[in-house]
């Protein structure tokens, strides 16, 4: 193959290359030469064809011409020739007589005859009877019964032209007994036409090729009757000119067409039992065609130098099998009666057909139509969509169940199950992954990857579908208690259970123990569909798998939110706005707060995942303090020089300190007691001097980027000194500061 062409601009980039210009004009001008001197070869060639084409038609078209002329002087010769005789009509008509005579004997004769040759006829098919497997009198049989056949046509023939209706009446029943016969003879070679394959695998070739000589001679009677026919249609003038050459057969018989029609109905009759053990085992499909590819290598191996060359006998078979072949799959795909395995087995059945019909000599462009005229993609498609239509039926079972559980919580145990460890978890996690191996092993049972990687890509999304509805579910059940629609707080404990059961159902899908070879749902998952997938889709599969395991992480997460949120919301919700106003100072509210908070931790912490412990707490922490700064908005919030706000603050950061110190984990406590510091710069900009101000917001702002300039002007607006100009100097230096973006920190959170 040529290489593809260079742009000059790629050649000369550089100015240095100017120097090559007189190389490249040498190497493009023999690249030129060599072009024109194929396109002159090819069109010389091309011009010879042609002219030789021409030349044909030419000499064809002389040697019509010259027939024609040929036959016009035959013509004029006969036409003269009766002229030039003396006595040419009294000859030709005692000549004629003389035929006439001569045919009247031989039909009297025959006709004396006909009877005894038909016993003998009928007696020869009587033994061929008794020996069906040798038929030693086929051919004789064959003879006699053409002779007698020509005999009743010309004599039929014959008594049409007397125009006697009483006669042909007399001789119709004369001629009867000779269709029995016929009949007798036509069951015979059928017999042996259906049998064909047994006889070759017997080796009775002579019964074969007896049958194969038998037909032949048909087809050339058959040949020639139409033949006949269709001369004397094109010309009727000359059908009463040559009468005396319609001597044998009258009618085509058809026995080549009947030895091929026997071929088909064996095959046929091969499928109808295929069919019925195909419908009742589709695995066995391989197993059942033996016979089809058994038959055509023993045409192949046997039959192929026992038949005329002319009929291209394996081919004819060939063809003949591969439309039975076709319309039997076709048939079983629109078959109501079959199963997806079925469909499926046909699916893959034509490689390994096309596969075992190279092999016998026949490539897959000769064998017309295709074996399943192409629909293999769409049968693909359709078994694809049948798996996942179970499986969308099944998840959309599993989430009606779930939400008829969610929905009747309010009973003892909130409608949950414990794993071993005693975690909380919901009911249909495990029948959830249980159908989708079973799913995977639908798909891959297929044997065909485009099957699975399909099917596992709708897993993919029905996974991260049945997260986002149940995330909805919770946070539609959770917004009534948020908003106090439910003032009896009835399920409220219960939805508490099921957001720390939904919790640990998503560490369950992640969280592997390689070290027991215990692995979670979504890495069993993963190793249950691989096998069935190619590498270049496993690739693209890992990103899936990566993007599900943040996912599960993150709706654990949102789970142990959606409860601080609840407790802040709920259990919180009448001390909450007394914060930072004249009540704040006459209660202990952090006290109790904190109290509540450690009773949550200390009851589901035995029913949390133990990796989710931390995280419950650093969460409920964080929100405590999240909700703490956002109370500068509550309602009567003023800081007024005259009250003890600054250690009514320092006491409900001691009390929070004092439980956050006591947590087992010192990582945690660490990490939680560093978080609420930020209290200190909140307090900061309620006691620093006005004019201190913006640095002490600057630095406040340093070390946390987030923080929020609405939120910085409800602390100001909470003092009792506050003035516009407190505000405008913090505003005139946050425009000065350029902020260096990082990890969100506390004070993102704080509106």
């Amino acid at each position: 193959m040529d290489a593809p062409p260079v742009k000059l601009s790629e050649l000369l980039r550089h100015p240095d290359d100017l120097d090559k210009i007189p190389a490249l004009k040498l190497e493009f001008t023999r690249k030129k030469a060599a072009v024109d001197s194929q396109l002159r070869g090819g069109l010389r060639d091309q011009l010879e064809t042609t002219q030789a084409g021409m030349n044909g038609i030419t000499d064809g078209q002389k040697t019509l011409q010259a027939i024609r002329d040929e036959m016009m002087k035959i013509d004029t010769l006969c036409s003269e020739s009766q002229n030039m005789i003396k006595d040419f009509a009294s000859i030709n008509l005692v000549s004629q007589a003389h035929r006439n005579f001569g045919a009247v004997e031989t039909m009297v004769e025959n006709l004396q005859t006909f009877n005894d040759r038909l016993n003998r006829v009928e007696n020869m098919l009587r033994e061929d009877e008794e020996d069906k497997e040798n038929m030693p009198n086929l051919l004789r049989v064959h003879y006699e019964l053409t002779q007698l056949r020509n005999i009743r046509d010309d004599a039929m023939e014959q008594i049409q032209r007397a125009d006697d209706p009483s006669l042909q009446s007399t001789l119709e029943d004369y001629f009867s007994r000779l269709d029995d016969a016929i009949d007798w003879f036509d069951e015979h070679v059928g017999l042996v036409a259906l049998n064909m394959i047994n006889l070759l695998i017997a080796d009775n070739n002579s019964l074969v090729v007896r049958l194969a000589v038998i037909v032949e001679a048909e087809e050339k009677s058959d040949q020639r009757v139409e033949a006949l026919q269709e001369a004397l249609k094109d010309h009727k003038e000359m059908a009463t000119r040559f009468q005396s050459i319609t001597d044998g057969a009258k009618k085509v018989r058809g026995y080549k067409e009947k030895f091929l029609k026997a071929i088909a109905v064996n095959c046929e009759g091969q499928f109808a039992e295929v069919r019925e053990e195909f419908l009742a085992d589709p695995t066995k499909l391989d197993k059942l065609m033996r016979w089809y590819f058994n038959d055509l290598n023993a045409v192949k191996q046997g039959m192929v130098p026992l038949m005329p060359k002319k009929w291209k006998i394996l081919k004819t078979y060939g063809d003949i099998y591969h439309q039975l072949m076709h319309d039997f799959l076709v048939g079983m795909i629109d078959d109501p009666e079959s199963s997806s395995a079925n469909t499926l087995e046909i699916i893959n059945w034509p490689e390994k057909y096309y596969k075992k019909m190279r092999k016998l000599g026949f490539s897959e462009s000769d064998l017309k139509p295709h074996v399943i005229d192409n629909r293999e993609q769409e049968l693909v498609k359709d078994f694809r969509q049948l798996i996942i239509k179970f499986l969308d039926q099944w998840i959309e079972r599993i989430f009606a169940q779930e939400k008829k559980d969610f929905a009747d919580r309010n009973v003892e145990g909130s409608n949950l199950d414990t794993d071993e460890y005693g975690y909380f978890r919901t009911k249909n996690l495990v029948d959830m992954w249980r159908m989708l191996r079973e799913q995977v092993d639908a798909a891959g049972n297929s044997q065909r990857t485009d099957v699975a990687e399909g099917v596992i890509d709708a897993m993919f999304l029905r996974l991260r579908g049945r997260q986002q509805s149940f995330q909805k579910m919770l946070e539609e059940e959770a917004a009534r208690y948020e908003s106090d629609k439910e003032p009896e707080l009835e399920g409220f404990q219960a939805l508490q259970d099921w957001l720390i059961a939904t919790a640990n159902d998503q560490m369950a899908c992640i969280d592997d123990n390689e070290e027991e070879g215990r692995f979670a749902y979504l890495s069993s998952f993963k190793q249950k569909f691989e096998p069935f997938v190619t590498p270049q889709y496993m690739e693209r599969a890992e990103n899936e798998i990566a993007l599900l395991r943040e996912s599960y992480i993150d709706l654990s997460t949102w789970c142990l939110s959606k409860f601080a949120s609840l407790v802040i919301a709920v259990d919180f919700r009448a001390v909450m706005p007394t914060f930072f106003t004249p009540k704040w100072y006459e209660t202990t509210a952090m006290k109790q707060m904190i109290i509540t908070i450690e009773e949550y931790v200390g009851d589901y912490q035995q029913v949390l995942h133990h990796s989710l412990v931390d995280i419950f707490i650093q969460i409920l922490a964080d929100e405590l303090l999240v909700q703490y700064l956002m109370s500068v908005r509550n309602k009567g919030a003023k800081f007024r020089r005259t009250e003890p706000f600054q250690d009514k603050i320092f006491n409900d950061v001691a009390t929070a300190f004092e439980y956050f110190r006591s947590l087992p984990n010192q990582d945690l406590s660490a990490d939680i007691t560093q978080t609420w510091r930020v209290t200190e710069d909140f307090n900061a900009l309620l006691t620093a001097p006005k004019e201190q101000l913006p640095d002490v917001f600057e630095d406040f702002k340093t070390k946390y980027w987030d923080l929020q300039i609405t939120w910085v002007e409800a602390v100001l607006r909470a003092r009792d000194d506050f003035e516009r100009s407190m505000l405008n100097s913090v505003k005139a230096r946050a425009a000065q500061m350029d902020v260096v973006r990082g990890p969100e920190t506390i004070m993102g959170k704080i509106k």
